[in-house]
């Protein structure tokens, strides 16, 4: 069989063996991908047109279905610069068309990358009627089955029984296991636009991991920061004892109401160390603070989401990756909102007026990109140099 011929595999494109079913009933069929494995998960839906490696690897959608509505999906193929963690969390993949790699840069196929991270994927789906479904009915709980041993009967059962992702605490799960340096010397490229000399670490901040991203670790140090990346468990007192200039929270899956030990340790911390968050972090300052989260519709996950800064007045289009927010409404009269998103008007900043602390909903690291929001790792130096 010659290669084109094994990669269209015509008589499973026929027979679209494998699906996704949820827990509504509703079966999807396609043709399988990555690994042979079925899993659960909750469905989401990615808006941008690149960055799928990106995604792949951001612990943020650990335990969650990614579904890319652009229609083709694997051109760029994989490298080792473009990931952004140890490891791949999701728990599943959906594409309307799995390509082969055409990219100088790739070093393997999606496919093979998948595979090898035993994640399963399904291709061949109407992405953009799975799109609709989830805008319009809100994020769904559902089984990926691509190995042929289970029943579209057996797999509704399946995701009606799984818990979900309300109320438990994923951050436990993706997170590091014992503290460590961020080696600027290993993890810096000019790949990110972060390449050149570095200035020098005149300043020391501890990250919290509740599931970061390199490209984190990189724009801190770009600040002139040296980074310390500590576990989600991490008691204040510990992390004071690091004697930082500066305390970051990151990015992160699932629930922030569930990570309760974190929403104390930030709590105890407030007012003792400048802090930033994006995020999760940003949604565990808020509950830090007072306020309480809520579960969106669908959430917002892709590269294109206007935002505007109320400072300034600028409006800035970013990547985002979330399922919770900040209700404004439970915020106390010391915290305000800094951010706004342009399409639901949901909060996407918080600022402390009392406290050298401020949070962003929203990437700011952005990759995949835009870069709008970049300035936020500045005005962190600021406030730490101005502390």
């Amino acid at each position: 069989m010659n290669k084109a011929a094994k990669h269209w595999n015509w008589k499973a494109r026929r027979e679209k063996p494998a699906f996704l079913a949820f827990a509504d009933g509703t079966v999807l069929r396609g043709v399988p991908a990555g690994a042979s494995i079925d899993r659960v998960g909750e469905v989401v839906f990615n808006t941008g047109l690149s960055g799928y490696q990106e995604i792949l690897t951001d612990p943020s959608y650990a335990g969650q279905i990614v579904t890319m509505t652009y229609t083709e999906i694997g051109n760029c193929g994989i490298n080792p610069e473009d990931i952004e963690s140890r490891k791949l969390f999701l728990n599943g993949f959906i594409v309307h068309e799995l390509t082969e790699p055409r990219n100088w840069r790739s070093m393997r196929s999606l496919n093979d990358y998948l595979q090898e991270a035993g994640i399963p994927a399904l291709t061949g789906v109407d992405t953009r009627a799975l799109t609709l479904k989830l805008r319009e009915q809100g994020t769904q709980k559902a089984c990926l089955c691509t190995t042929g041993g289970c029943t579209p009967e057996e797999a509704v059962a399946r995701a009606q029984a799984w818990e979900g992702l309300d109320g438990q605490d994923y951050a436990a799960r993706v997170t590091c296991n014992t503290p460590f340096e961020f080696d600027a010397d290993g993890h810096m490229s000019s790949s990110w636009g972060l390449g050149g000399p570095l200035p020098p670490a005149d300043c020391h901040v501890v990250c919290f991991d509740f599931g970061i991203k390199y490209n984190i670790l990189r724009h801190l140090r770009r600040q002139g920061m040296r980074v310390t990346v500590v576990p989600a468990w991490s008691e204040p007192d510990d992390v004071l004892a690091l004697q930082p200039d500066g305390v970051f929270l990151s990015n992160g899956p699932a629930d922030p109401a569930a990570v309760t030990y974190a929403i104390e340790t930030i709590r105890r911390l407030l007012g003792r160390v400048p802090i930033m968050g994006i995020c999760l972090g940003h949604q565990l300052l808020g509950c830090a603070v007072g306020g309480r989260t809520y579960r969106l519709k669908f959430g917002h996950h892709g590269c294109n989401h206007p935002v505007m800064d109320l400072t300034t007045r600028k409006v800035e289009i970013t990547s985002q990756n979330h399922n919770f927010a900040v209700d404004p409404d439970t915020l106390p009269d010391n915290v305000e909102v800094t951010h706004v998103n342009l399409n639901d008007q949901t909060v996407e900043g918080l600022r402390h007026t009392e406290y050298p602390m401020f949070c962003v909903q929203y990437h700011p690291e952005a990759a995949p990109g835009p870069h709008d929001a970049a300035y936020l790792f500045e005005r962190f130096r600021t406030l730490i140099t101005r502390t």
